[in-house]
């Protein structure tokens, strides 16, 4: 059965419609899972947005980001069976995304995982992220160019992360989520994404530590 994931936004009609809207998630999975193929794309609309930011800002390319995103809702789909309430559906669909882009991160580079290098000097330096405030790329041209200068700094930076250790720091940095929820949809212990969140974060201080 072909699915055409980027017209399940569109407006649904009917009493179906009305049924999908007022459920609530746990329904409207069940409701999928019985092959109820408006509930689905209601599930959809509720998360496709997410799932295409996320894959925006860990391939940062927007028709990579958009293969990933058809990925991610295509797999879902058809592994929807396999969801068995033990987690949010949210958690679910935010895996499966993660092991996606994760995959395809991986594709991309053969870097290994290592220890971020250590400060020579043993002392602590200011914390690069803590001193950003937000840029408005409308407010000025002058900050419009540093935005866009340290956008490039941020994403050579990001590039020199493994796999793994940017897309810890990308859920947690870009998507706010907290580290045990991460490593839910990584399969792995909070304590392993505090690992890789430090050395992404050391290497990242690292790199940008030239910009204040």
């Amino acid at each position: 059965m072909n699915v055409n994931i980027m017209g399940m936004s569109a407006t649904l009609g009917g009493a179906a419609t009305r049924a999908v809207q007022k459920g609530d998630e746990q329904v409207l999975v069940r409701q999928a899972q019985a092959g109820n193929r408006p509930a689905f794309e209601e599930l959809v609309r509720r998360y496709d947005r997410d799932v295409l930011r996320l894959a925006m800002n860990l391939v940062r390319g927007s028709e990579d980001a958009r293969d990933l995103y058809q990925e991610v809702f295509l797999k879902a789909y058809k592994n929807l069976s396999r969801f068995r309430f033990e987690c949010s559906f949210y958690t679910w669909i935010y895996r499966i995304a993660t092991n996606v882009c994760l995959d395809h991160l991986r594709r991309k580079s053969t870097r290994k995982e290592e220890q971020a290098p250590a400060n020579p000097d043993g002392e602590a330096t200011p914390d690069f992220f803590d001193q950003q405030t937000e840029q408005r790329a409308a407010a000025n041209p002058e900050r419009h160019f540093l935005g866009r200068e340290l956008g490039m700094h941020i994403n050579a930076a990001l590039d020199g992360l493994s796999p793994r250790e940017r897309m810890v720091f990308e859920l947690k940095h870009y998507e706010g989520l907290r580290l045990r929820v991460i490593g839910e949809m990584l399969g792995t212990s909070e304590e392993t994404v505090k690992n890789s969140l430090f050395r992404a974060t050391r290497k990242m201080r690292a790199s940008l530590g030239g910009m204040r």
